[in-house]
């Protein structure tokens, strides 16, 4: 029998705070990698393969084991540009045993706009053509939006010496925002994305203002997929506000018939419902906050975990929406003794501290 040939490389971190770092590792991708944690060592296992962190004398000693030379290249990019993340201004130091070689990214699509409509009024659908589709068939959902500065020629981003992406600054700095891939046309090889128009005074929505300024032949880039897989179950509870709405909607319309699924969405007002075609058979419930009493914040925390509460326990639980709000539904499935492959609940958005 042929063993089967594994790709390896070890690194080290030192951060400010390695207890600290390593928490954070464990709580981003318990929704993305089976995580076993003891108080010194973690372990996460994935599709890519599996990344050993151990603390020692105040540093973070890493080992990836991959089955793929490119499983191995992206497991460094994702731990590393995750341990920058979490370190935000705080310093950190990386080093691996072979600096990274590669001068350009494997999993970068040149794609470009083919229409815009709007599918409600704070719910904004692009198109774009895509050379090859396959790569976002099945599988996860995610990608980074690479938007380039309008009149200039596109830069896009190379790898660094430590795995992380090395993004263009100055004039050529990209514009960078998660988002899920809406549905996957494959005859017309079209790739579409909604983006939430968010109708706050004030906010800050760089992605938002893209889709409503985008012309068809406008050229971007999609990095990815990864992240957010499409989960595979017969009975399903979805639930989100209109930030997940996109994903949501990819799910039931790729279940499979005689999938039952249980949805509950958070929205503006019934301007904001939208159809949600699907094959399984689905129970939707849309909670409207303009009808919310003064002062209301948690009912869709408590709609789901109500739902929860009731459901059989081999139901796949899909919840996403506002950090804090996760934490407590998450904490509210650890109590119940929930299986951690039966979920995902993850946040796609924070809630600003005044």
């Amino acid at each position: 029998m042929n063993a089967v040939q594994e790709f390896k490389l070890s690194g080290i971190a030192l951060p400010k705070d390695a207890g600290g770092m390593l928490t954070e590792i464990c709580e981003h991708f318990i929704e993305h990698a089976d995580v076993s944690r003891t108080e010194e060592e973690a372990l996460l296992t994935s599709k890519l393969g599996s990344a050993t962190i151990r603390i020692r004398e105040r540093k973070l000693v890493i080992e990836l084991s991959c089955p793929s030379e490119q499983a191995l290249q992206m497991s460094r990019t994702s731990i590393a540009e995750h341990l920058f993340y979490f370190a935000g201004d705080d310093p950190l130091e990386l080093t691996w045993a072979e600096p990274e070689t590669r001068t350009g990214l494997d999993n970068i699509h040149h794609v470009a706009v083919v229409s815009i409509e709007d599918v409600t009024p704070n719910m904004r659908r692009v198109k774009f053509a895509c050379a090859d589709v396959s790569p976002f068939i099945g599988g996860d959902m995610h990608i980074r939006l690479l938007v380039p500065p309008k009149g200039r020629k596109p830069v896009w981003p190379g790898l660094r010496d430590d795995g992380r992406v090395a993004w263009p600054d100055g004039e050529d700095e990209l514009l960078v925002r998660v988002y899920t891939i809406r549905a996957v046309d494959i005859e017309r090889r079209e790739l579409w994305i909604d983006f939430l128009q968010h109708p706050a005074p004030g906010v800050v929505t760089p992605g938002a203002d893209f889709a409503r300024d985008a012309q068809p032949g406008e050229k971007v880039a999609l990095l990815g997929p990864g992240g957010g897989a499409l989960p595979a179950a017969r009975s399903m509870l979805l639930a989100g506000d209109e930030s997940a709405l996109p994903a949501i909607a990819r799910i039931a319309a790729e279940a499979p018939e005689g999938t039952r699924i249980q949805a509950i969405i958070e929205i503006e007002n019934e301007q904001e419902e939208q159809p949600l075609p699907s094959a399984g058979s689905l129970d939707i419930r849309w909670l409207h906050r303009r009808s919310y009493p003064a002062g209301a914040r948690d009912i869709l925390v408590e709609e789901t975990k109500r739902a929860i509460a009731s459901m059989a326990d081999d139901t796949f639980v899909w919840f996403a929406c506002e950090k804090e709000d996760v934490r407590s539904v998450r904490s509210f499935l650890k109590s119940r003794g929930h299986d951690k492959k039966n979920r995902y609940v993850a946040w796609y958005w924070e809630r600003q501290v005044d």
